[in-house]
């Protein structure tokens, strides 16, 4: 057993404590020398491989030089997956968390391991045997949009997650929040802007039902079952996890979505090959079936993901500096605002 285990962004893990701690708690049952192995490393999170005899899980932790809120950003993702467990919503199991400093310095949450495998491991192609079955791809999406169709009817109360979020007041602080924060890092203006921020404050949903939501939710954040049929596995990654409108993740799914999934271009719009999936409609009606949830306001959602996905983005090239992909945002961010604003201009929706 080594003392640490060294992170790509510099920090360790304590192995002795770790395991120590997992002794004291009971998690696992198992015997023999822990093992940890690192899935993946950055300035929110760090991810590791938890093996303890034949037991696996997942560790999740902020790096050591990362602000101080981030642990309770992990205690907010845990009390998230922690409230999921016996509901029909794929997830991690929640395991164990730990809020003790002394043990790795840093708040922490065990979860269980997921085998399957996520779209971002295969970036621009499908594995078998959605590479070349068109019916067993179309069923990825529809599995991706029955993941939140699931979550909207979580009873959230009924979980403990009241204090959560803050529902009262969700879309005027919505906009008020994001147009405050694109203030502090505006760099230039952005056409559109104005229109979509108007339009926005002008309108509301037809209904409003709070429920838990993901706030980033698309491929990048799930994981599905190897082999077919498509099924999803866990929705993972809950840095953004609140209570707020889940339709709004529903939209921030499709704001990008090919208008025509069958034209050559629907292979390289995104960073998934999304030929030959489902139309948005398709999707927008399979969420509608599975949640109970009526979709006839979607344009305001989708108005309000274009733009706010516009301003996250913007923050990321404002401090691009020689990151490429960073810098790659300077003509993605018009290009989202401009649909924004185009959307709510040609929109009926008069909510």
């Amino acid at each position: 057993m080594t003392s640490d285990a060294v992170t790509e962004t510099g920090s360790a893990l304590d192995v002795t404590r770790l395991a120590a701690w997992m002794d004291q708690a009971g998690l696992p049952d198992a015997k023999g020398p822990l093992e940890i192995g690192l899935l993946s490393g950055g300035t929110q999170n760090e991810i590791y491989e938890i093996r303890h005899g034949d037991h696996r899980s997942v560790l999740r932790i902020p790096p050591k030089a990362a602000p101080a809120d981030r642990d309770k950003g992990i205690l907010r993702e845990w009390r998230i997956i922690e409230a999921l467990d016996g509901s029909e919503v794929p997830h991690t199991k929640a395991v164990a968390v730990c809020t003790d400093p002394s043990v790795l310095g840093r708040t922490f949450y065990l979860m269980g391991f997921v085998d399957g495998w996520s779209p971002m491991q295969h970036k621009k192609t499908w594995p078998a045997p959605f590479d070349t079955d068109p019916v067993a791809r179309a069923d990825l999406a529809y599995q991706l949009a029955e993941g939140i169709a699931l979550l909207s009817k979580v009873d959230w109360k009924a979980r403990g997650l009241e204090d959560l979020g803050r529902p009262d007041g969700f879309h005027e602080r919505q906009v008020a929040r994001w147009t405050g924060f694109f203030e502090r890092i505006k760099g230039r203006e952005l056409e559109g802007m104005e229109t979509a921020t108007a339009w926005l404050r002008e309108h509301r949903p037809l209904d409003f039902i709070p429920g838990i939501m993901h706030g980033d939710y698309q491929f990048a954040n799930v994981m599905y079952h190897h082999g077919a049929p498509a099924r999803l596995s866990a929705i993972v990654d809950w840095e953004m996890g609140t209570v707020g409108d889940p339709k709004l993740d529903l939209a921030w799914m499709l704001q990008g979505w090919p208008a025509d999934t069958s034209a050559p271009e629907a292979a390289t719009s995104s960073y998934v090959d999304l030929s030959g999936m489902p139309s948005r409609e398709q999707l927008i009606d399979h969420y509608a079936k599975v949640s109970g949830r009526q979709v006839d306001d979607l344009d305001y959602y989708l108005v309000l993901a274009k733009w706010k996905l516009a301003i996250v983005l913007e923050q990321g090239f404002q401090r691009a500096g020689d990151d490429i992909k960073l810098q790659s945002f300077g003509s993605i961010v018009p290009e989202l605002m401009r649909s924004a604003a185009e959307l709510a201009e040609s929109s009926g929706y008069r909510g």
